[in-house]
């Protein structure tokens, strides 16, 4: 039997036609429902988990805007940062959504320069000092590894060589495609044991506060960055980057990180990386 998962969906659009009343849905209607119906059904129905590449807007964030925006498309009346879709976000959205999360975490699913992104808010310099113990995540930095198990270096020795590989003000921000087929992974979409709101150092997959892919169940840790290295698809040639750590599932490496900066308050994405984005077509 195929695996189901408890959807978060935007109350009152739930499309009778798409799922009878249901509150979980599995690969199989994912897959079906995400290619095979139109894309209005899909967000109406099952809400950012629709946010898939045909729902972007082609032209970007606004023409060579280095600002990320907001994408609530489906989930406006469910999603903390739904009367957001499409703003710029701000560190302090993130911030005062961490006041109410145990970890001291916030994340939400964004769009930047044509590209889905995920950023993840983890209150590092305030935890940082503090026992690991007490579940309050923090930044952890470590050696990585390649498809084969193959080490490749460590995140430090990226960072070193460009700091601006480093979290900025406490906030992380990765390229949303999924490194096994380039599904779209997001943030607390869907209620399991991966996405609760839960903590554990080291990298593992136990605990909660991961990113999670509906699509075949690969989870990402956030708070763990690493060295890691994927390949061209058109190419093959293969290169390294600064990246967060696969936790468990089909996905072979961890997800790019995209460096940002904070223009006063908003939080603007780096273009100087290129690299991470053609292991997707």
């Amino acid at each position: 039997m195929a695996r189901e998962y408890e959807l978060k969906p935007a109350p009152g659009l739930v499309d009778e036609a798409v799922s009878g009343g249901q509150t979980t849905i599995n690969r199989r209607q994912f897959l079906r429902y995400g290619f095979n119906t139109a894309a209005g059904v899909l967000t109406a129905s099952i809400g950012v988990l629709g946010f898939a590449a045909i729902l972007l807007p082609p032209g970007g964030s606004g023409g060579g805007d280095l600002a990320v925006q907001f994408w609530a498309k489906g989930r406006e009346d469910e999603a903390w940062y739904g009367a957001k879709h499409l703003q710029p976000m701000t560190k302090a959205d993130f911030v005062a959504e961490a006041a109410s999360s145990s970890t001291g975490t916030s994340g939400a699913s964004g769009v930047w320069n044509g590209v889905p992104v995920v950023v993840m808010y983890v209150e590092h310099s305030r935890n940082a000092g503090t026992p690991e113990s007490n579940g309050k995540a923090r930044f952890q930095f470590t050696e990585g590894y390649d498809e084969t198990g193959k080490y490749v270096g460590h995140f430090e020795d990226l960072a070193d060589a460009d700091p601006r590989l480093m979290p900025s003000d406490d906030l992380v921000m990765v390229f949303g495609r999924c490194t096994h087929l380039c599904c779209i992974p997001g943030w607390q979409l869907v209620s399991n044991s991966f996405t609760e709101d839960s903590w554990t150092p080291g990298g593992g997959d136990d605990g909660g506060t991961k990113l999670f892919c509906i699509c075949h169940s690969s989870r990402f840790d956030p708070t763990v960055l690493e060295m890691n290295s994927n390949r061209n698809r058109s190419t093959g040639a293969t290169f390294k980057y600064a990246g967060i750590k696969r936790a468990g599932g089909p996905a072979p490496v961890g997800l790019p990180i995209i460096p940002i900066q904070l223009n006063g308050d908003t939080i603007e994405g780096l273009p100087d990386y290129v690299d991470w984005y053609t292991f997707c077509d």
